[in-house]
């Protein structure tokens, strides 16, 4: 997503736990002819969180575009899923995209433009298996971006989500690896295929640009066709 928008024209300020300068998303968007600017931040910790969106602020004085894309999943069965697995979840999953969204939307309020995108997920519409912190963060987070659309859409701030499906990235490493639910779960996808990365340039493309200035409150499915089957 970094790298679409890049190519459409923005500079990028990319965050993580681990981000390091000269990572390979800043080469891309560096080659494009953007900037990128790193910074590392723990977004399940409160005082790691504000620090990052003090830095920014100071750093930078219009943020035009919020993509809330940073996520957790812990699988284990709902009887044995530890407090430690759902807390660390829910921090990263949804305390900090509200709290991203809060800060930044405030600013993006009194210019009375701004476009925030979160990633939701199939499981914002299903339940999953294993994962019942996950399924519980992505399902509130797409009623959170309905809430916040209803008061922001009319001061010119746009709120909307995508909503992957089966992606080939780190967080599906153990499905993939698994012969019996990766069979499972191409046998449903329409598009016969896992998920790229690359898929999403198009859709938060979109969803940051004039194009989408009518839609609010929107999860917009990349799925490959998943929710339709």
């Amino acid at each position: 997503m970094a790298i679409g928008l890049a190519e459409a024209g923005a500079d990028i300020i990319g965050v993580s736990g681990s981000l390091q300068a000269g990572s390979a998303v800043e080469q891309a968007v560096r080659a494009l002819g953007r900037n990128f600017y790193p910074y590392q931040a723990d977004l399940s910790d409160r005082k790691s969180l504000y620090s990052f969106i003090s830095a920014v602020k100071t750093d930078f004085s219009v943020l035009d575009i919020l993509v809330n894309n940073a996520g957790a999943i812990q699988r284990a069965p709902a009887a044995e899923h530890p407090d430690e697995y759902w807390d660390t979840v829910m921090a990263i999953n949804l305390n900090a995209p509200f709290i991203l969204a809060r800060e930044f939307g405030r600013d993006m309020l009194s210019r009375g433009q701004g476009k925030i995108i979160f990633t939701a997920s199939l499981l914002t519409f299903q339940g999953g298996i294993l994962v019942p912190g996950y399924a519980a963060s992505k399902g509130a987070l797409g009623s959170l971006v309905k809430a916040l659309a209803n008061e922001w859409a009319s001061k010119g701030v746009n709120v909307n989500a995508i909503a992957p499906g089966y992606i080939a990235t780190a967080n599906t490493e153990a499905l993939r690896n698994d012969p019996v639910r990766s069979r499972t779960i191409l046998d449903r996808i329409p598009a016969g295929r896992w998920g790229d990365p690359d898929d999403f340039k198009g859709p938060v493309v979109f969803l940051a640009s004039d194009a989408s200035n009518y839609i609010h409150g929107t999860i917009l499915t990349v799925d490959g066709g998943w929710m339709g089957r």
